[in-house]
């Protein structure tokens, strides 16, 4: 998920929209691992492990190329909910679904998975268990982020608030926000967390999430920033670390950073590829323990229109993004997947209904495709929730796979599907 450009951005953040999302959660089912499955778990084997190597990633001695999504909310909510979403991404095609495995603190969620410091709440983790398990059913893979920027389903401002005692400046200078970084008590906990989850045993599956295939890779963190330090030693120091702790717990899954693809380039007048949130995505990448790049794309949220800059169009400038970080991290010697993107229909904003969107869509996913792009991951598919209707459009970027002519996403589903297929043709 994004945040607005600072200060003079035209747009408000989609965060505040997405905090009433935890009002549809509903209270998971219980089940408990049968022998089937736990035999089942038993025959995968390392072969099953996605890797990287050579600016690739790689399958079975395979090229992995993937079309695939996101969908935030598995880790809290009815193991229907679970199966509409994950049931529709396996019959459009996708292969990867991002989704959170970080709820921290009371208050910021319907049941976080870590209410207090070092306290885990096991019945909470069963929507997150089933999720793995159900797309390990459906030879679906999932991207794993261990703690959110935003104070959204608590983040990184959770952390300082237990240990600090510090007020909430995630969206102004992050002065507060930002001792995350650099805070050992801070730091010790997110590592004991992120220890927990990578190593816990799946209820269903009988897997250590570190054992299972089914888990592609881990991110640091849901979109990292620092602004109180541009020149970006901060978050590289942070992310040095804490790469090197998590690929010691899961040697054999990916490990990205989970940025937004900011270059972090000192006196750069485009605020993207400015030091303003102080995240040196080329540095990043190059980590040892990096195994592929991260970029998101919002040229709405972030200034990038006719409206905000003249002579910019988003369309345009998301693709030029995407070619971008495509041609660097060739260089690099690292895959890239652009694992968030999204428009809004808004005239004002350069997209002024469905087709205009569609046709961005295209124009990005076809970059991705020709310019040898590992993947992508469309911001954000969802399905139904327990009474049968969809999901709420919280954000105005909902992809709903429901071929009935009044669907108002259909063709946008349809564009992703065909492409995941594309995209699986090219492996």
């Amino acid at each position: 998920m994004n945040a607005p450009l600072p200060a003079a951005g035209p747009r408000l953040s989609r965060r505040g929209l997405l905090g009433a999302a935890t009002a549809v959660t509903a209270a998971a089912t219980g089940l408990t691992a049968t022998p089937a499955v736990a035999a089942e778990a038993g025959r995968r084997s390392a072969a099953d492990f996605v890797t990287a190597r050579r600016g690739a990633l790689r399958l079975n001695g395979e090229t992995f190329r993937f079309g695939g999504t996101n969908c935030y909310y598995l880790h809290q909510q009815s193991h229907y909910m679970i199966d509409s979403v994950l049931d529709d991404a396996a019959a459009m095609g996708l292969t990867v679904v991002r989704a959170w495995a970080f709820a921290d603190g009371t208050g910021k969620s319907a049941r976080p998975l870590q209410p207090e410091p070092y306290r885990y709440d096991e019945a909470a983790f069963d929507s997150l268990d089933y999720a793995v398990h159900k797309a390990g059913e459906l030879g679906l893979r999932l991207v794993l982020p261990l703690v959110n920027n935003w104070p959204d389903y608590g983040g990184m401002q959770q952390y300082v608030t237990w240990f600090l005692g510090l007020a909430d400046d995630s969206y102004g200078e992050g002065v507060n926000h930002d001792r995350f970084y650099t805070d050992k008590a801070v730091k010790d906990c997110y590592k004991a967390y992120a220890k927990f989850v990578i190593r816990r045993r799946n209820r269903y599956t009988g897997l250590r999430y570190c054992d299972d295939p089914t888990v592609m890779a881990f991110e640091l963190a849901n979109e990292p920033r620092c602004r109180s330090d541009k020149s970006g030693a901060t978050l590289l120091a942070w992310a040095g670390e804490m790469s090197a702790y998590v690929k010691s717990l899961a040697p054999r899954q990916l490990l990205a950073v989970g940025d937004e693809g900011f270059y972090g380039e000192a006196g750069h007048g485009d605020y993207p590829y400015s030091d303003y949130e102080g995240t040196p995505w080329k540095k990043l990448v190059s980590l040892p323990s990096v195994d592929y790049a991260t970029v998101h794309v919002y040229p709405q949220n972030w200034g990038e229109t006719s409206g905000a800059k003249p002579g910019t169009d988003a369309t345009t400038w998301g693709t030029r993004w995407i070619n971008d970080h495509l041609r660097d991290g060739r260089a690099l010697g690292k895959p890239v997947v652009v694992e968030e993107f999204g428009l809004q229909i808004d005239a004002g904003r350069d997209i002024p209904d469905s087709a205009a969107r569609d046709r961005a869509y295209t124009a990005w996913t076809d970059a991705v495709r020709t310019g040898g792009g590992a993947g992508d991951q469309f911001w954000l598919l969802t399905s139904r929730v327990d009474d049968g209707s969809f999901y709420p459009d919280y954000d105005g970027h909902r992809i709903i796979w429901n071929n009935d002519p009044a669907n108002p996403a259909r063709a946008a589903a349809q564009l992703f599907s065909a492409h995941a297929k594309a995209m699986a043709a090219t492996s």
